[in-house]
């Protein structure tokens, strides 16, 4: 290679490399946009968050709460019942743990099953 044809490349290389800065300087230069957003659409998103929640609320409503039940392990299989002396019937705690050593989950127990039966799912 001569040292005319070195220059010449090298001149070559250096406008390549200018061109990108002179559109970056027309661009600057350029009118700024006139675009607006949109006003936002809450109608669609609450539509969708209403039709998905059942899908999601259902399998934690029906989620074993008591990984131990209907097993010879399970402590919430014990229990205790008294029988007052004044004609009241007996009080038991199998009311309130019977649901969960059955098996059942959260829509299975006595007053959050009443709240959990207000939402959707299963």
């Amino acid at each position: 290679m001569t040292t005319s044809t070195t220059h010449a490349l090298a001149a070559a290389g250096a406008a390549l490399l200018l061109v990108p800065v002179a559109a970056g300087a027309a661009a600057a230069a350029a009118p700024a946009s006139t675009a607006a957003l949109r006003p936002t659409q809450v109608g669609p998103a609450l539509g969708a968050l209403h039709g998905t929640t059942g899908y999601v609320l259902g399998p934690v409503k029906d989620l074993r709460l008591d990984p131990f039940a209907q097993s010879a392990a399970d402590p919430l299989n014990n229990a205790l019942a008294v029988q007052p002396d004044n004609g009241v019937p007996q009080v038991s705690t199998t009311a309130a743990t019977g649901s969960l050593s059955g098996g059942g989950g959260a829509k299975d127990l006595p007053v959050a099953g009443l709240l959990l039966g207000a939402l959707p799912g299963h």
